[in-house]
């Protein structure tokens, strides 16, 4: 069964506070790629693969089922410096 949008905004809402997020489905429908991007306050003082390893765990059944997945998250700081030195 392929993973749909709503069970991955669900799951990720359902764990963590959410400032911002935005989920692509890359495989044109079909659920086999995805990419977030997550802003959370949860994320305040983690290193970026302490970051990545809490989604991958949280969405372990999900990403099982993917052809790719990839992530990029940030705290609200962060989000607000990667925002200002993207224009």
């Amino acid at each position: 069964m392929p993973v749909n949008t709503n069970d991955l905004e669900a799951a990720i809402r359902n764990a963590f506070p959410v400032d911002h997020l935005e989920i692509t489905d890359q495989s044109s429908g079909c659920g086999e790629s995805y990419s977030i991007v997550l802003v959370s306050e949860a994320f305040e003082g983690l290193s970026t693969l302490k970051k990545h390893r809490l989604i991958n765990e949280l969405l372990k059944a999900e990403i099982a089922q993917m052809h790719a997945f990839s992530q990029k998250t940030f705290t609200p700081i962060q989000y607000q410096a990667h925002l200002a030195k993207s224009r």
